[in-house]
């Protein structure tokens, strides 16, 4: 099958020299079953064109009164068979920032800038002769795409094509005035399939439920849950409206990256055979924190984006703050990593100068992350919402027990101790508020001080769960199967 996955993200190409995200993985699974796939992304300025090669192509885009041309770009060395298309233009290139300036308020012309990259995927495959099957589209950023096939592309090669979209969160849809309608070459009826109503504005990821043959999440749960009005920020009931296209997939975890039996960030490697390494990798981790070396003191690690819907205003609350609680009441030690919220690091800093128990790293460390995974006994993600999460399925397999809130793609990867004790991997909290939170956590830790063969149980199962996207690709091939064999929507 050839398949074009269209997505906005391009930041790990620039950390890492590679693609290393959601879409590159799937993509590299699915070719692996013997599928054709092409990513096709913005060359933001901050990705080096001395890596990439100009193709002699120049699409020519035309929205509302203005024309765009484009200059396409490829890397130079692609070390496997996945291909890689940038698309290049100053809307993107000259910007320091992907969506606004350094992470505050967004640019005013995201709305032209990001279809500019949806019809300009649609131009591209033309030009590249890529005849695909399916377009598989990534969050708001790419969701005009089946809007565009279905007003412009009636006949010819691309109204054969598919579409599939993947809500990656929900709380992000591309929303602008309804007068910026005219700059996008689109009629009302591609942002809505009612005579009035959304508060009479543009919502990119409402054209895509609308016009996508497929709606996919990245979790079975979090797609029960975007139904809901607690969880569908606006957009249930629209959802429960295509119901019978909306299904849940759950993300894979990257094990070449993730493996305690041959991780370069740890000294010693170790497995459910021989859990002698995990001990090391503790005492190593409890050093680079400047904490005790003790064994019998059980560490909690966390690892993530330091924001409110981690469960930061449940954990750090001035009167109620579940952390606090956890650092008072039991024999314990965290050691959290992260950046986000000024607010959030400011308090994780005045918490920590009164509970030396507890060490806050406020940046980004690759090696950091691994060490915690490695060297913590409990790891907690109390998310108010999760659509999938990944450092629990790394948790797993380090296994750092998760202790996760019930929710999305948690509350689908984490089997709860207490459901038997020949099954569970980890501790789920109910609900995320301060007080299930510290109940949660001092049961584990409970566990951990008064049965610790029954911890070491729990250890072993957790390491042997299996997420990889090997299995997602799997499911995914079926789902595009039944897509391109019926009408498109």
């Amino acid at each position: 099958m050839k398949i074009v996955m269209v997505t906005s993200e391009a930041v790990p190409y620039a950390k890492t020299g590679g693609l290393a995200d959601v879409v590159p993985a799937l993509s590299r699974a699915l070719i692996g079953r013997g599928h054709q796939v092409t990513i096709i992304m913005p060359r933001y300025g901050f990705i080096d064109t001395a890596s990439l090669r100009e193709l002699p192509l120049v699409p020519v885009i035309s929205l509302g009164f203005a024309e765009y041309s484009l200059r396409l770009f490829t890397p130079i060395d692609g070390n496997d068979e996945l291909s890689v298309m940038f698309l290049d233009h100053p809307l993107f290139s000259s910007r320091e920032g992907l969506y606004g300036e350094n992470g505050g308020r967004a640019y005013r012309d995201n709305h032209i800038r990001f279809a500019l990259l949806a019809k300009g995927a649609i131009e591209t495959s033309r030009r590249l002769n890529l005849a695909p099957e399916l377009f598989h589209l990534h969050d708001w950023q790419a969701a005009l795409v089946p809007a565009y096939l279905a007003e412009y592309e009636k006949t010819g090669v691309m109204a054969e094509a598919r579409t599939i979209f993947t809500i990656h969160n929900i709380a992000y849809q591309g929303v602008f005035p309804k007068q910026d309608i005219h700059a996008l070459a689109l009629t009302w009826g591609s942002f809505s399939d009612r005579p009035a109503g959304y508060h009479d504005q543009i919502n990119f990821l409402r054209s895509a439920i609308i016009n996508s043959d497929h709606i996919t999440t990245v979790s079975p749960t979090y797609a029960k849950e975007i139904m809901t009005e607690a969880f569908g920020e606006g957009l249930h009931t629209l959802l429960v409206d295509h119901a019978g296209s909306v299904s849940g997939i759950l993300n894979g975890a990257d094990y070449k990256e993730w493996d305690p039996t041959d991780d370069p960030f740890l000294d010693v490697s170790f497995d459910t055979d021989d859990l002698s390494g995990k001990a090391l990798a503790k005492k190593r981790l409890q050093k680079e924190a400047d904490l005790p070396v003790d064994p019998s003191i059980p560490i909690i690690g966390m690892v993530g984006r330091l924001a409110e819907q981690k469960g930061f205003v449940e954990l750090l609350d001035e009167k109620n703050g579940a952390l606090q609680r956890i650092l008072e009441g039991k024999k314990v030690q965290v050691v959290l990593l992260g950046t986000g919220a000024a607010w959030i690091e400011s308090r994780l800093l005045k918490i920590s100068e009164n509970h030396p128990n507890l060490r806050v790293f406020l940046t980004f460390s690759e090696k950091l992350a691994h060490v915690i995974e490695g060297g913590s006994d409990f790891f907690l993600m109390p998310s108010r919402y999760e659509p999938c999460g990944l450092n629990q399925i790394y948790s797993l397999r380090y296994g750092s027990l998760p202790i996760v809130t019930k929710t999305g793609g948690l509350a689908d990867t984490v089997i709860p101790e207490g459901e038997g004790k020949n099954c569970s991997t980890g501790f789920v909290i109910p609900q995320c508020n301060p007080d299930q939170i510290v109940e949660t956590v001092r049961h584990a830790l409970d566990l951990w001080e008064h049965d610790r063969n029954a911890i070491e149980a729990m250890r072993r199962r957790a390491m042997k769960a299996h997420f990889s996207w090997e299995d997602s690709a799997a499911t995914y091939e079926k789902l595009y199967n039944r897509i391109i064999n019926r009408p498109r929507r």
